[in-house]
């Protein structure tokens, strides 16, 4: 007995998980709860678990892109004994074959529509056939690739029979609509003979009809010869037109050997050499928490109406009061003093005096909250990642610090959850840990604002009449103009500017 596992639902919003790593391999043998693979999501990576003992077979790749609920390997239960009953039945179905009367067609026509992929999928694009028009398909066999805004998956056969191409190459069609027939056949594929004739009558139309698309590499075709190193030119297309398809892609790793007359022109290169450096390139799959971190990114520049104010903030006093009592806080408290508390203590007093700046649009309305939970943006090895603060406004010094501390450290190890990252109000950057002077922080959708802290650097500083050396730290405020006002958000961040050049008032709300 065969069990399916599928993906299973890890959060409201995440709708598809790539497989990150498998730990163990086709054919290995798994016992229950036993960790099998991890999956990444576009919030967190988490592990699946064996749902039965048996042997693994493995459907989907490690860096595959699967929708929740997709299966993604099966586990046999008992593989000891289904093997004899494949052996028998391959040995039945093989004697009817010398009984066959060879294949016919039947008169059905089957009409493949495009599947449905995913909720917020209307259309898809056609990437490239891998069948050709009027080649012979067997049921399951993939004869095309199409390309979603979120993935790219194969299209199967529905049926057995001669295939017959409706929507071209390169085109888009909406979900549901007719993409191409299915001439149904029975008694398996038509003669060799027949394909053996059409292989010449395809040559004579290619050189006859060349178009744009002879000699041309599909998408998936071109990433796979790019990987090989090989030039479209030296391949020979078998699709429509003289096409060069990811079969043809394919084909062309596994005869290596005929570049070999390529010798002549290796020889022309040969001054190349003589050039000093490398011009290696590598292509690395974007995880999915980078395509959607890439995607909010731009669709928050698209959507709002964001602007950024700058100010700059004399640190002197922070710094001192730091150095005066870090020894002591740190042993009272177990944890060091850092900026990260003054900072969001200071955003906290001045978000509840301009509640716009800690609001976020719902639809037509605009949502206020009395309360503050600071997210803080993070640089984690897979990628950013924005924990949130809760209830900042409530807590001491010593609790932020310790908040910061806990966050960062999961967030490093990869252990946030889903929960830890949803729901701020209001994010906070520093990018003045890798050296950042200035920068324009993009908003952290759905929120209307995000501050950005940099490095402190000492400046001349004119202080009643006099020129001193201070240390200065710009800070930017990144807002949506559709809801907060620039005073507003000049008077929020001179309002956070007062609190932390005399931290004395954030001790007394004043």
């Amino acid at each position: 007995m065969s069990l399916e596992i599928k993906v299973p639902a890890v959060g409201e919003s995440i709708t598809e998980v790539t497989i990150a790593q498998w730990f163990k391999q086709e054919g290995d043998h798994v016992e229950m709860d036993e960790v099998i693979c991890e999956l990444e999501s576009d919030k967190a990576t988490f592990e699946l678990n064996a749902e039965a003992a048996g042997t693994l077979h493995i459907v989907a790749k490690e860096g595959d892109t699967l929708e929740i609920g997709e299966v993604i390997c099966n586990i046999d239960e008992s593989a000891a004994g289904a093997a004899p009953q494949e052996a028998a039945a391959t040995t039945e179905t093989s004697e009817p074959a010398p009984a066959s009367s060879g294949p016919k067609a039947t008169g059905e026509v089957k009409e493949m529509i495009v599947p449905t992929v995913g909720e917020s999928i209307t259309e898809v694009t056609i990437s490239s056939w891998i069948k050709a028009d009027g080649d012979y398909v067997e049921l399951d066999e993939v004869i095309a690739e199409v390309d979603s805004d979120k993935a790219t998956f194969e299209l199967p056969a529905e049926a057995n029979g001669i295939l017959r191409i409706v929507a071209e190459e390169d085109s888009t069609i909406e979900i549901g609509a007719l993409i191409c027939k299915i001439e149904v056949m029975e008694g398996g594929a038509p003669a060799a003979a027949p394909a053996a004739e059409s292989s010449p009558v395809a040559a004579v139309e290619t050189s006859d009809n060349a178009t744009y698309a002879t000699g041309h590499a599909s998408p998936a075709a071109a990433k796979i010869l790019a990987e090989k190193g090989i030039d479209a030119s030296n391949v020979k297309g078998t699709g429509k037109d003289g096409r060069i398809t990811k079969e043809d892609a394919e084909k062309a790793q596994a005869t290596p050997a005929k570049p070999a007359p390529a010798a002549t022109p290796a020889k022309e290169e040969a001054p190349a050499p003589s050039v000093p450096g490398s011009r290696n390139e590598s292509r690395e799959r974007m995880s999915a928490l980078r395509k959607t971190v890439a995607k909010r990114l731009v669709s928050v520049k698209n959507e709002t109406a964001m602007l950024t104010t700058f100010n700059e903030v004399n640190m002197k006093p922070i710094m001192d009061l730091r150095k005066k009592y870090k020894e002591r806080f740190k042993e009272k408290y177990e944890v060091g003093l850092g900026f990260m508390s003054f900072f969001t203590k200071a955003v906290t007093m001045a978000a509840q005096e301009w509640p716009a700046v800690n609001a976020r649009i719902e639809e037509n309305e605009i949502v206020y909250s009395d309360f503050v939970d600071v997210s803080i943006a993070v640089s984690a090895p897979k990628g950013l990642m924005v924990p949130v603060i809760r209830n900042a406004e409530s807590m001491s010094f010593d609790q932020i610090e310790k908040e910061v501390v806990r966050l960062a450290t999961k967030a490093r190890d990869g252990k946030l959850t889903i929960d830890e990252m949803t729901g701020g109000t209001f994010t906070v950057t520093n990018g003045g840990i890798f050296g950042s002077m200035l920068s324009t922080p993009i908003i952290n959708a759905p929120q209307s604002a995000i501050l950005g802290m940099h490095n402190i650097v000492e400046r001349p500083m004119a202080v009643n009449g006099e020129v001193q050396i201070l240390p200065i730290m710009y800070v930017a405020l990144s807002y949506d103009h559709r809801i907060v006002d620039g005073r507003e958000s000049v008077s929020f961040l001179v309002r956070v500017k007062e609190l932390l050049e005399d931290p004395t008032r954030l001790l007394l709300g004043i």
